[in-house]
C-alpha cells in the first residue's frame, strides 16, 4: 500500500494500455470552466512524445459533434483543445523551458473563448468554430491516461497516444468566476479508479527486498524481481529445478521425454519408440 498525494503515472505500457485517475463527471462544465495544475516531466524525452495530461469527453470518432475537453503535450509543448459540438478549437504554447523542474498549466473557456497559460508564457486564446456555446460531456474526468485502449477511444481532434509520463499534481477546477477552485473527485480529491499510479518521487521499490542478488524493476507502480540464474519466484526465494524450461543450460531430453530431476542431476524417461541416456535413438 503506497500514499498517493502527488500521483506519478508512467505513461503507455507494451499493450497500449496507460496509468490513469478516474474522477466522477465534473458537474457544471458546459458554459465555464478553469483548470489549474502542475506537472513533472519524468525526463527530457517524455515532453516530446505525444502524451495525454487529462481528457473527458465523448467517445466519437469525427472532428465535428463530438463535445470533448483535453489537455496534453506534444513536440515540447502544452496542447489544449475543445469542441462544443461544431468544431475543434486548439491552442498550443510555445516550447517549454526544460530547465524548470515543475511546470504550471492555467487554463479556461467562457462560451466559445479559451485560454491557455504555461509557466511565464503569455496568456494565448481561441475562439472554436460554429455557433454552439456548450460543452456536453457525461464521462468521468481522466488524468494521466485513460482507461480503455487510448488511441481507439478518444476523438479524433488532437489524438494524443500516450499517457503522460510523470507526475501531476494539485489540479483544481472551478465551474464559475465566483466559485474556489476545487480538487476534482467526489469526496473531492478522491477517484472512483485508476491503473498503475504509483507517488512521486517514491519508488514502491523501497518497498520490495529481492533475495539471492535478484534485482527490484519497476514500471509505475508495478514492480518485480530480476532473478540470477538459478532462482525464481516473486522475491526469488525458488531455486530452478534442473528439468524447468527456465533453467539454464536447458535440459537434453529428445523426442518428447521427460525430464525427472536427480539428487545429483537428471535422467529422461523416453516415450514408447525411443531409447538412450537422452532418448535420442530410435
Amino acid at each position: 500500500a503506497i500514499n498517493i498525494s502527488q500521483p506519478s503515472f508512467s505513461g503507455t505500457d507494451v499493450f497500449g494500455y496507460t496509468s490513469f485517475l478516474a474522477y466522477s463527471t465534473i458537474p457544471n462544465i458546459t458554459f465555464y470552466y478553469e483548470f489549474r495544475l502542475k506537472f513533472q516531466l519524468a525526463n527530457h524525452h517524455s515532453a516530446l512524445q505525444d502524451n495525454l495530461i487529462f481528457f473527458t469527453g465523448q467517445k466519437g470518432q469525427g472532428l465535428n459533434g463530438d463535445d470533448f475537453l483535453e489537455l496534453g503535450l506534444r513536440d515540447g509543448r502544452v496542447v489544449y483543445s475543445y469542441n462544443l459540438g461544431s468544431g475543434t478549437a486548439t491552442i498550443t504554447s510555445k516550447p517549454l523551458d526544460l530547465t524548470l523542474n515543475i511546470h504550471v498549466v492555467h487554463l479556461g473557456r467562457y462560451l466559445q473563448k479559451g485560454w491557455l497559460k504555461v509557466d511565464d508564457q503569455k496568456n494565448k486564446t481561441v475562439t472554436s468554430p460554429g455557433r454552439l456555446v456548450g460543452l456536453n460531456v457525461f464521462s468521468q474526468f481522466y488524468l494521466g491516461g485513460y482507461h480503455e485502449y487510448t488511441p481507439e477511444l478518444l476523438p479524433k481532434g488532437y489524438r494524443f497516444k500516450d499517457g503522460f509520463q510523470g507526475c501531476i499534481f494539485d489540479v483544481q477546477v472551478r465551474t464559475s468566476m465566483n466559485q474556489e477552485f476545487k480538487s476534482p473527485g467526489t469526496p473531492e480529491g478522491h477517484p472512483n479508479s485508476g491503473r498503475s499510479v504509483g507517488q512521486c518521487k517514491d519508488s514502491p521499490c523501497r518497498l520490495i527486498k529481492c533475495r539471492n542478488g535478484g534485482k527490484c524493476i519497476e514500471g509505475g507502480s508495478t514492480v518485480y524481481c530480476d532473478c540470477p540464474t538459478g532462482w525464481k519466484g516473486a522475491f526469488c526465494t525458488e531455486t530452478v529445478s534442473v528439468c524447468e524450461p527456465e533453467h539454464n543450460p536447458p535440459h537434453l531430453c529428445k523426442q518428447g521425454g521427460t525430464c525427472v530431476p536427480l539428487p545429483d542431476g537428471y535422467t529422461c524417461h523416453c516415450p514408447l519408440g525411443t531409447t538412450g541416456t537422452y532418448c535420442e535413438t530410435g
